[in-house]
């Protein structure tokens, strides 16, 4: 594989010879890197770490270091990163710790634009774009193909719905429904359904108008979320992205974003 001359790469790494090592980066042990993916100069890795195909990482970005939970006692975490992602400069991912699963993981094909931050036991899926300096917190999840805009911070324990998109500089203390669009000013509220995503995801337009039905009966009709969800259930014709909706709010713990 390419290394230059100034990188330290621990003997115990296992990194493939499609993979690329930049200058003055730092790899340590019990990290594997997958093909074809490129670490940039500056890059610091720490394992347990595994890093899938054709990603690739910006100078001075932080993989795999030990999370910043007080709790943490050294445990044998890891963290996972899948394929295709692009991992811009200075953003920080932390590994897992005992009390959250012992892993961080993200998906494929995301973009994490600087300065973001993905504490420890954060499970993120794939297709999400983290905006500039978006903060995550411990034990988030993060549902496919949703959008965390740059300034953005989501408290430890929500849940990010699936094409939802969390607008600029929003702070995030509850579950952001799937497919919505929130954000927070003095207060955070749902602005309607992301109808541009659900369209560019191939969603049809009847779907995004039963969707649309649905946020209404939730957000706009004074009805408590009880009666909401009986007359989305009597109203709203079933489909995969109504029973969603549905279940999301069902099993949502910290409430949701109304």
């Amino acid at each position: 594989m390419p290394v230059h001359p100034t990188a330290i790469v621990d003997p115990a790494a296992q990194i493939a010879e499609s993979a690329e090592i930049g200058p003055y980066c730092t790899i340590g042990a019990d990290v594997l890197i997958g093909e074809r993916t490129r670490v940039m100069a500056h890059v610091c890795m720490e394992g347990p770490l595994t890093i899938g195909d054709e990603n690739v990482f910006f100078p001075f970005s932080t993989v795999g270091f030990a999370p910043q939970d007080l709790k943490y006692k050294g445990e044998r975490s890891e963290t996972r990163i899948g394929h295709r992602n692009r991992v811009r400069e200075f953003v920080t991912i932390h590994r897992g710790t005992e009390g959250g699963g012992m892993i961080t993981s993200v998906g494929d094909g995301n973009l994490l634009m600087a300065y973001v931050h993905v504490a420890h036991d954060v499970q993120a899926g794939s297709h999400i774009v983290f905006g500039h300096g978006a903060t995550i917190g411990g034990h988030v999840a993060i549902e496919d193909w949703a959008v965390i805009s740059a300034g953005s911070a989501v408290h430890q324990f929500c849940r990010i719905g699936r094409h939802s998109i969390v607008g600029g500089y929003s702070v995030i203390t509850q579950d952001v429904l799937p497919y919505s669009m929130t954000v927070s000013e003095r207060e955070v509220h749902v602005f309607g359904t992301n109808k541009t995503g659900l369209e560019r995801r191939g969603v049809s337009a009847q779907i995004i108008d039963e969707l649309h039905k649905a946020f209404r009966l939730l957000t706009k009709s004074g009805l408590n979320t009880t009666q909401a969800l009986e007359r989305i259930d009597a109203e709203v014709p079933a489909s995969a992205e109504r029973d969603t909706l549905i279940e999301f709010i069902r099993t949502a713990k910290r409430g949701f974003i109304k």
